[in-house]
């Protein structure tokens, strides 16, 4: 359920968060992440091809140890992120390089606002300790998330990296407005990508520049946090170009460029 903060008689609602670990290969981080989930009051914990799952596991957890007892295992991110409307993936290396857009990242600062400010479920990924995410899983995620740290040690643990981001979403949840418009949510954001393929196949964009212009666009999508009417608009916008396109390129003599 959605967590709810309370402050005298005003109730704030905080949107669902569920943090995935992809292929944790150090069983003391898990159970460290299920502790500092239980500090900061988050319940939702899926394991993707997991390591075994022992005593140091459940003596790191402490009193998450029942969050450790209930956490999914599934066998393929895509089944993990399911439920998910919006997932954020952590990333060691980051960049500000405006075309480097596979590793343009946020700070959990900047992360923070963002995501507290939307309805619906939240994933946040981190991945192996020794590679992180792939890249074509840094690919299927909306918002990208570093914390910066010294440049002779730049990469946290993931257990680590897990206790700041909670802390600071924890420390956000006092100040959220219940009153704020409605997110479109994942499967929406999904039409709009397939309006976008669309669009780029009308208009006849080359192939090879197709997988980074998509990939940019959920990325956008994932900075903007679009709402629903924002959403409607945008998808008219989309639609209403490629019929016109495809009508034109009908028409004797005429067509778009290539």
């Amino acid at each position: 359920m959605t967590r709810m903060i309370t402050e005298g008689s005003l109730h704030r609602a905080m949107p669902d968060f569920t943090i995935v670990l992809v292929e944790p290969r150090v069983e003391g981080n898990v159970g460290a992440i299920a502790r500092s989930m239980a500090n900061f009051g988050f319940s939702d914990l899926v394991l993707v091809n997991p390591c075994n799952l022992g005593d140091e596991a459940y003596r790191r957890a402490k009193h998450g140890r029942p969050l450790l007892e209930a956490a999914s295992t599934v066998t393929e991110l895509e089944e993990a992120l399911k439920r998910a409307d919006i997932t954020v993936g952590t990333t060691g290396i980051a960049t500000k390089r405006e075309k480097a857009f596979h590793r343009q990242t946020l700070t959990p600062w900047e992360l923070v606002p963002k995501v507290t400010s939307m309805d619906g479920r939240v994933a946040i990924l981190l991945g192996r300790e020794d590679y992180g995410l792939y890249n074509e899983e840094l690919d299927s995620v909306d918002i990208l998330v570093n914390i910066p740290c010294g440049p002779e040690y730049p990469v946290m643990n993931i257990s680590h990296a897990a206790t700041v981001i909670l802390y600071e979403l924890h420390k956000a949840a006092a100040s959220i407005n219940g009153e704020r418009p409605r997110e479109a949510s994942g499967f929406e954001k999904e039409r709009l990508l397939h309006a976008l393929g669309e669009l780029l196949t009308a208009i006849n964009y080359p192939e090879h520049k197709r997988r980074r212009t998509t990939v940019m666009f959920r990325r956008l999508m994932g900075r903007a946090i679009p709402s629903k009417w924002e959403f409607y608009a945008f998808m008219g916008v989309l639609r209403g170009a490629t019929k016109t396109i495809r009508r034109l390129s009908e028409s004797p003599g005429r067509g778009p460029s290539s």
